[in-house]
């Protein structure tokens, strides 16, 4: 029998209404030891997740670990994205046996979690592992987590692959998000935002807008105009 392909999306892709995000600790004291990517870019990958989760509507919840005795307050490019939202302050190193964060999961009810935070092989392999282990479906943002050194970082993402977390980019959730630049309502937000916290692709955007305005749904308009 032939497989016939259709034009529809995998299930495994990630769609605004269809996960929770977890961001995870994203503190000063906890960024101090973090050594598996750079400050600066940790910061911005995070406030990309932050700004295209609260662009898309995603259900998210934001904790921290001892915010007011250790650990600081949480990056203000995340909370920034999230004005009003309480943080839901834990003791626990691993986010999964917290009873309040338990709690909001279970109203938010959604059977698929992100996960992004600091460091990786504490504060994300604990939830990650434990919400795989009560049958939940875990995606890690990998550029938005960080670790004590880059083999840290990377035992704790190949040891959580290995379990079945589905790793993923920072860029790669904000477009997965939009996944069609047809979807005009949202197009100026993730172009907003990829402009301002994507890097040489953000410039790469600027510079086609300024010099020549493209856009990246443009084709189907000179499709058609060179169908005339």
């Amino acid at each position: 029998m032939t497989t016939k392909a259709t034009p529809t999306p995998g299930v495994q892709l990630v769609t605004p209404k269809d996960h929770t995000l977890i961001m995870i600790d994203f503190q000063s004291q906890m960024s101090f030891a973090t050594k598996s990517i750079d400050a600066v870019m940790l910061r911005n990958n995070a406030a990309l997740v932050a700004h295209a989760a609260s662009g898309f509507g995603v259900s998210t919840i934001l904790t921290t670990v001892a915010e007011k005795s250790f650990s600081g307050p949480m990056f203000s490019e995340i909370t920034d994205a999230f004005p009003g939202q309480a943080l839901l302050d834990r003791t626990s190193m691993n986010t999964w046996e917290d009873a309040a964060v338990i709690e909001r999961i279970n109203e938010i009810g959604k059977n698929r979690i992100v996960l992004s935070g600091l460091w990786t092989s504490v504060c994300i392999v604990g939830p990650a592992l434990s919400a795989l282990d009560q049958g939940f479906e875990v995606y890690v943002i990998a550029d938005a987590c960080g670790d004590v050194s880059e083999e840290a970082h990377e035992r704790a993402m190949e040891r959580m692959v290995q379990a079945g977390v589905r790793p993923m980019t920072s860029l790669q959730y904000l477009l997965e998000l939009q996944r069609d630049w047809a979807r005009a309502e949202t197009y100026d937000m993730t172009t907003g935002i990829a402009k301002k916290y994507g890097g040489a692709y953000g410039l790469g955007i600027i510079y086609a807008k300024t010099m020549f305005g493209a856009s990246e749904g443009d084709h189907k308009a000179s499709a058609a105009v060179a169908a005339e």
